[in-house]
């Protein structure tokens, strides 16, 4: 089973349902399982989701919008390799990339796709997100997929497939090689991985042996670099860091609040939709009761509350882009929430492990 399904599988089980696969995968559509997934204790789901999703996380002209069903998967729009190297988010990956590993100049791409956007009409708008993947030739050639950020161009999301010998793949390395190795990629491909403080744990999937590691900055909660090795792969995921939010715990984890939920709770504009602080929401989360189920006893309807969330999270994306997200147009602001709705479904349908 590849990596993205073992991981895809663990934090839906950890997290008490939520993986995108790849949307509602391992990041919609397997492009951005790690995008957005939650995280048992003291993991989190990326706050910068595809994107201005992203940020992928994380799109569609507003007013003749109509909206789709509640967890449809976004369509990925293929192309070629010749319309990525003339894409300027595609080609300065690339670039870094070469740069980086001057091997795989001669790799070749096997696979590339945008989420949003179109690459043969760049007066389309912006991709939210472009996925490459080229490999060395050879029936098991190194592997790498890039999934590139389509607003800021950062790369959100590295997999590094069999740069290991076969006889001997990464997870068989010790733990001080296999942290080498992950360290290598982030200080290759994101900058020096040594200002952060890493802690590395098993994770318990049932067929394969499999770590997470977390690189967190001093005084933050939010890891700013996440990795899961299993098999013969790495794959590093940016998620930024970042301080607990002003209220924590809305779930419990192991005893530890459950970031992702934390993220997505602290709205004001949930709070005015609910007409609750707050606190009175924690409390009567911890009574067992969901969000979804909290807004139906005051006739709020499920999708006006995925539509208050998504839209927060969306606009924050885009605020957080430096290079000018704030200009982004009502179509990407709508794709956007698109991507986050299956991740907000889960936080809202979800009910405490440990009701009082």
């Amino acid at each position: 089973m590849p990596i993205e399904s073992q991981i895809s599988e663990y934090l839906h089980q950890e997290a008490e349902t939520m993986e995108c696969p790849p949307a509602v995968s391992k990041r919609v559509e397997q492009s951005y399982s790690q995008y957005v997934q939650r995280q048992r204790s003291k993991k989190t789901m990326k706050k910068r989701l595809i994107g201005g999703i992203i940020a992928a996380v994380i799109m569609i002209p507003t007013a003749a919008f109509a909206a789709p069903p509640l967890i449809e998967m976004i369509t990925r729009t293929p192309m070629t390799a010749k319309q990525v190297k003339m894409d300027a988010v595609g080609q300065a990956a690339l670039e870094k990339l070469y740069r980086s590993y001057p091997e795989t100049k001669s790799f070749e791409i096997i696979d590339a796709s945008q989420i949003g956007g179109d690459p043969a009409n760049t007066s389309q708008g912006k991709a939210i997100q472009t996925s490459i993947v080229l490999q060395e030739k050879g029936a098991h050639g190194k592997k790498v997929r890039l999934d590139l950020n389509g607003i800021t161009g950062e790369i959100e999301q590295v997999n590094q497939e069999n740069w290991e010998p076969q006889e001997k793949p990464v997870i068989s390395l010790s733990d001080q090689e296999i942290k080498s190795k992950v360290d290598d990629l982030i200080n290759k491909l994101y900058g020096s991985s040594s200002k952060y403080e890493c802690n590395m744990e098993p994770m318990q999937t049932p067929d394969q042996k499999t770590f997470i590691l977390n690189y967190t900055e001093k005084g933050s909660t939010t890891p700013f670099y996440q990795a899961f090795v299993q098999g013969n792969t790495i794959s590093v995921s940016l998620i930024g860091g970042g301080p607990a939010p002003s209220v924590e715990g809305f779930f419990m984890t192991n005893g530890k609040p459950d970031y992702t939920a934390d993220a997505f709770l602290n709205d004001e504009e949930l709070f005015s939709l609910l007409h609750m602080s707050p606190a009175d929401l924690k409390e009567e989360l911890a009574k067992g009761a969901s969000v979804v189920e909290i807004a139906a006893s005051k006739k709020i309807s499920k999708q006006q509350v995925m539509d208050v969330i998504a839209s927060t999270q969306a606009k924050k994306q885009i605020q957080a882009d430096p290079h000018g997200g704030a200009t982004v147009d009502d179509r990407t602001l709508e794709l956007m929430k698109r991507i986050l709705e299956p991740k907000v479904l889960k936080v809202i349908e979800h009910k405490t492990e440990t009701p009082w």
